[in-house]
């Protein structure tokens, strides 16, 4: 099977939205007349964002999550979106099931495939997403302000759970272990609730390197700093009530850890007035997507930790960086 006939089998599609999709030189994309673009790209490498064992149908579907996460975060609403895929080899079992899980997340979505490129060479994929928001509404990072409430969505720790499990650092009961693979494997992008923040959040961003550093570009956009009740925030991982948390196999920090440094989780983080709790908890119920106030914006630069009493935690959490870690 060649390159093209790869591409006409697993990935090309009659043209939706676009006016030209698959199979030229360029695609032709129409947005909204009076519209914005949002556009965002995302690689993942094998043995550095995905272990070689994972289920293809899977991988598909965490290779365009993790981009519509972006959207998300930017209050965008889903278009289309390009694929460049590098192959060690045409496996078509492989791309039979990547393809089913891309393309069910895509259609999920209303995003159709509209281009990009193959290539024989270690596994990497690449996305390319455009979205579209009404002028002026996007959600930046930096608008957030002394005062403002700290949000963040769903649950966090869990990937990171898993992966110190695949590690064999830790060990958790067996459905434990599945809940957080699954979210690990296929984040769940949080589309419906950026939408429903346009013009109640002042910043957001999604955390895909962990807490502590993605809510630290919304400080350093916003010239701002934030203080976390780690007594609420360690409640965000999804093994909150199983009995070993908090025992001295599974100690707080550990958890902790997870939540605040742990990063793949594709949750939001955002900023909202505090007049506004009320209709955050109605985006949050008409998105069908828990949130959580972990703390507040302060005047101050820099992240402060305390736990429910109001005590300062010194430890220092630090998230993940490709060139660093």
């Amino acid at each position: 099977m060649g390159e093209f006939d790869l591409i006409d089998r697993y990935f090309r599609r009659p043209a939706r939205r676009a006016a030209l999709g698959v199979g030229d030189d360029c695609a032709l994309l129409n947005p909204t007349p009076g519209m914005q673009l949002a556009i965002s790209s995302d690689l993942l490498l094998e043995g550095r964002h995905f272990l070689s064992t994972v289920d293809p149908h899977k991988l598909g579907h965490k290779a365009l999550a993790v981009n519509l996460s972006d959207l998300a975060a930017c209050g965008a609403t889903p278009l289309a979106f390009t694929l460049a895929l590098a192959l060690p080899q045409a496996d078509e079992a492989w791309l039979e099931g990547f393809s089913r899980g891309l393309f069910a997340l895509a259609d999920a979505h209303d995003c159709e495939l509209i281009g990009g490129d193959t290539t024989r060479g270690p596994l990497a994929i690449c996305i390319t997403v455009f979205g579209e928001v009404p002028p002026g509404q996007a959600l930046l990072r930096s608008g957030a302000r002394p005062g403002d409430d700290l949000y963040v969505s769903g649950t966090l720790g869990d990937a990171r759970l898993a992966l110190e499990v695949f590690r064999g650092t830790r060990s958790v009961p067996q459905a434990v272990f599945n809940a957080a693979r699954e979210r690990m494997e296929r984040p769940t992008p949080r589309i419906a609730l950026g939408l429903a923040l346009r013009g109640v959040a002042t910043a957001a961003a999604d955390i895909s390197d962990g807490l502590a550093g993605d809510l630290g570009h919304i400080l350093k956009a916003s010239g701002t700093g934030a203080c976390i009740d780690t007594s609420i925030a360690i409640q965000l991982i999804a093994a909150r009530g199983h009995p070993a948390l908090g025992t001295s196999s599974f100690e707080a920090e550990f958890w902790l850890e997870c939540v605040l440094a742990g990063g793949d989780d594709y949750e939001l983080v955002f900023t909202a007035p505090p007049d506004a709790r009320r209709v955050v908890e109605a985006a949050s119920a008409q998105a069908q997507t828990p949130v959580t106030r972990i703390g507040r914006i302060e005047a101050a630069p820099g992240l402060r930790l305390v736990d429910g009493a109001g005590q300062a935690v010194t430890r220092r959490f630090v998230s993940f960086d490709h060139f660093s870690t």
